[in-house]
């Protein structure tokens, strides 16, 4: 409960501080809103010139991205590391953030929080009920808790590959342009897998596993059945990544010795 008092304390100030320039706030939604329509837009350029992607249709495809953009929106929101190594590292933020009585992962977490990302929450959503009314898709009584499930765990899986990423400045303080890449790798996991070879489909299942950000839990409500195995193993995969980046991090924690030399 004292985690949970401290979570809502600070976005009850970031929501202040934010309200305070409306008109800043209103540009971001804007322009995250115009990224994903480019890219909903690239979607049916390619359906332009074909009617299928590798047995996937256009509706399914949007389904797909739809349901992508709702576990990215959370991750976005509340896991906003990118920059952990030149902010916390190199410029010894890390050493502020152990005086504090707080877990050191958790205290960063909640002061880089970025709450307007979850407007791409109502995006996806709003994407995912167009593309299953195209579809004819029906809502079964389990579908909303499903739904819950296969969003934490993709949401746990994205947060856990970039906190692990992150652990890695405790062993090594140089720059490195690892996390933009890791982004656009990430991105991988809105089309369907079987569009790729079989190594690169290996990669987004088992190594970096995007896939189970998008395409294997969006196939459980596009009623894909070859895909349920791995659409039931979002949740696993996600506790699986978490528990790993929690362990890499106080593991990393122990070996800093701040930013003096």
């Amino acid at each position: 409960m004292f985690y949970v008092s401290i979570f809502f304390q600070y976005a009850s100030q970031y929501m202040k501080t934010r309200l305070q320039y409306r008109s800043d706030l209103v540009v971001e939604l804007f322009s995250d809103l115009l990224f994903q329509a480019v890219n909903l837009i690239f979607i049916l350029v390619v359906f332009g010139h074909t009617t299928l992607l590798s047995g996937w249709s256009r509706e399914e495809i949007i389904f797909i991205y739809g349901f992508f953009l709702v576990p990215y929106a959370i991750f976005s929101s509340f896991f906003n590391i990118w920059d952990f190594n030149d902010r916390y590292i190199v410029k010894g933020e890390m050493d502020r953030v152990l005086t504090r009585p707080i877990h050191s992962l958790f205290q960063i977490i909640i002061e880089r929080m970025e709450l307007e990302s979850m407007f791409g929450v109502i995006t996806g959503v709003a994407i995912m009920f167009y593309a299953g009314s195209q579809l004819g898709l029906t809502i079964s009584w389990y579908d909303p808790f499903m739904f819950l499930l296969m969003v934490a765990g993709g949401s746990l899986i994205y947060a856990g590959i970039f906190i692990i990423l992150a652990s890695i400045s405790f062993w090594s303080d140089s720059r490195t342009d690892i996390m933009p890449m890791m982004y656009n790798i990430g991105n991988y996991g809105r089309y369907p897998v079987d569009i790729y070879n079989q190594v690169i489909r290996y990669v987004l299942t088992w190594i970096l596993p995007f896939a189970f950000v998008g395409v294997y839990p969006a196939a459980f409500f596009l009623g894909r059945d070859e895909w349920y195995f791995y659409a039931f193993l979002t949740p696993v995969m996600g506790l699986i990544f978490i528990s790993i980046s929690v362990f890499a991090w106080n593991e990393g924690v122990k070996r800093y010795r701040g930013a003096g030399n």
